[in-house]
């Protein structure tokens, strides 16, 4: 007889808001909402802990403290987030969130934007349009953005407002618009307006349009922000953690600078010989955008563009000097997250993430991946959506997509989607992890349904309901209780359901009332197997075009391929028959004997 070892339970949320199957529930740490270990991953021997201090600790030099409240100056207007936050109030952003998070109250969104553990980034132009409010960090769901945008030699205006909704439409929290050519300025403006979700930019690079990185002058910095700032850009990647003193640690990189805002800047200090522009007048970039109520994403310019490169000390020296920016964004009442690595070694991706917790004092972390990785280019989205799924679980907010055409090109609408789904992916596996309540609810309805071999059920509970049907439907076009996977009598989960004893497959609302041929496929459906090739178009127009009675079956009647309809025989002859027919039709190899 063996005894069970004990599970590793540390106090976390049961994902499953009705504690559903057999599952014990999260093994991460116990919520502390309100606290720097909101929803946390235990930590492994080594990690740094997390900071003492928030940006409670970074006040307005003019503001005082009194009777354990703080009290801004008379005439004060407060103009962000954080600063409605810091004198108690819940606007109506928060409330909005709140209605979207819904394991967190206005009020303690209210406290986690205050204490700068958490953004709502809402530009005050866009917001009055058509953004809708949402927000970043560790006490809520983990974000994805999605990055895009219209390069010299690739796309245009109109491209990236359809990948905007695209993106939109696969689940993008945030998307930012990168273009680096065409029309840049119109782009941007027709994407602030069609946009529902915040939008972030690397406002660099508009300002050397026309201009040498080297021409680069405090005015033309200024004068861009605030005409980006009053267009509704909700966000801004400002690389001003790049410092002379840093250029010397990068010099024997094997891929040198890949950020562009740091290459850029990179260039201008050595042939200035002065500090980064950004870092030195940084009190007044952080003016022009409290007043719009921009956030801060402080990029992180010497982010290592391979494994050989990361953890190095040109990207730790950097993040300390994010640190430092972090808490001069806060003293001027702006919201603040920080950016973070690329490419990480899977074994370095939870020091990464906990090193940033600690020298930026919980600020959000928004992360690019990381690929854990280099070579498979092409298959990057997956690459670094292992990372991201890891990043999340130790401490990430957001996670910024990475594209097949990651390292190759721009991405195009597919690609948006592709990127889109892996970081979903990668998000919801980490709110999973950290046991925020009810986010495995959803997954526990998809097993119901496929418990129960409801294949409506399955398709409408999936995340891509048109590629879960066609997939399904390539091999066989009816609503079966068994699938090709395994066919009728090798199906475990059929067995399962039959069993009484076991509540397998007999959930209250997942039953199928009745069991009935499945309807036509859709366009999207029709041209998603079109794509695989494996279906001939002959086979593809069939399915598109069936009727129930050309498979005999009559209205309210049910196929007489299920076995819960007609004899288990029945049910593997007719298996059998088109098993045969798709033999003949070249779609799949006859089994061997």
């Amino acid at each position: 007889m063996t005894t069970q070892q004990p599970l590793p339970l540390h106090g976390a949320h049961n994902p499953s808001s009705l504690k559903e199957g057999t599952n014990p529930g999260s093994f991460a740490n116990a919520p502390n909402v309100g606290g720097p270990r909101s929803y946390s991953s235990p930590d492994t021997p080594g990690m740094p802990a997390p900071s003492s201090k928030t940006a409670w600790d970074f006040m307005p030099l003019d503001w005082e403290q009194r009777e354990g409240k703080w009290v801004a100056p008379i005439g004060f207007v407060p103009c962000t987030q954080l600063e409605f936050a810091r004198l108690g109030r819940v606007t109506d952003a928060m409330r909005r969130v709140a209605e979207k998070e819904t394991h967190l109250s206005a009020e303690q969104i209210r406290d986690e934007v205050a204490a700068g553990r958490l953004i709502i980034p809402a530009n005050r132009e866009h917001l009055a349009k058509s953004l809708v409010p949402m927000c970043i960090g560790r006490a809520s769901k983990t974000k994805v953005n999605a990055n895009m945008g219209a390069s010299p030699v690739s796309s245009g205006t109109s491209d990236e407002v359809e990948k905007l909704k695209w993106a939109e439409r696969w689940g993008a929290d945030t998307v930012m618009d990168l273009s680096t050519g065409g029309d840049i300025d119109a782009c941007r403006a027709a994407i602030i307006q069609a946009s529902t979700v915040p939008i972030g930019t690397v406002p660099i690079y508009s300002m050397i349009l026309g201009r040498k990185i080297e021409d680069l002058t405090l005015p033309v910095i200024l004068e861009s922000l605030r005409h980006q700032a009053a267009q509704g850009v909700d966000y801004f990647t400002i690389h001003a953690g790049v410092l002379r003193e840093h250029l010397p640690l990068v010099t024997k990189r094997l891929i040198g600078i890949v950020s562009r805002g740091g290459a850029l800047l990179a260039k201008w200090m050595l042939v200035h010989g002065k500090q980064n522009p950004m870092y030195e007048h940084f009190e007044e970039i952080c003016a022009i955008m409290r007043e719009y109520d921009v956030s801060f994403s402080l990029g992180d310019g010497l982010r290592p563009g391979g494994l050989a490169d990361a953890s190095d000390s040109a990207q730790l020296a950097e993040l300390h000097t994010l640190g430092e920016l972090t808490e001069r964004a806060w003293r001027m009442g702006c919201q603040v997250m920080v950016e973070g690595p690329g490419h990480v070694p899977f074994d370095q991706i939870e020091y990464n993430m906990k090193l940033q917790r600690t020298v930026c004092h919980g600020a959000p972390f928004y992360v690019l991946g990381p690929l854990v990785t280099d070579v498979f280019p092409g298959y990057d989205h997956i690459t670094s959506c292992i990372g991201a799924t890891a990043a999340a679980y130790h401490g990430a907010s957001m996670l910024c997509y990475v594209t097949p055409k990651e390292h190759l090109g721009l991405p195009k609408k597919d690609d948006v989607k592709q990127g889109c789904i892996a970081y979903k992916i990668a998000a919801h596996a980490g709110d999973v992890a950290l046991g925020i309540p009810s986010v495995r609810d959803w997954d526990d309805n998809l097993t119901k349904a496929r418990a129960a071999l409801n294949w409506e059920k399955h398709f409408e509970l999936a995340f891509d309901t048109d590629v879960a049907r066609a997939f399904h439907d390539e091999d066989l076009d009816v609503d079966t209780d068994f699938c090709a996977m395994c066919g009728h009598d090798w199906c475990s989960v059929r067995i399962s359901k039959e069993i009484v004893e076991f509540a397998s497959g007999k959930a209250e609302g997942f039953l199928r009332e009745k069991v009935e041929k499945s309807g036509a496929l859709t366009m999207a459906q029709q041209e998603i197997l079109a794509k695989r090739g494996v279906l001939s178009p002959e086979e593809i127009h069939r399915l598109a075009s069936k009727t129930r009675s050309a498979v005999g079956v009559a209205t309210g009647a049910k196929a007489a391929c299920h076995s819960d309809a007609v004899d288990s025989k029945i049910a593997r002859d007719l298996q059998d028959e088109r098993l045969i027919q798709l033999v003949r039709a070249g779609v799949v190899e006859s089994p061997s004997v």
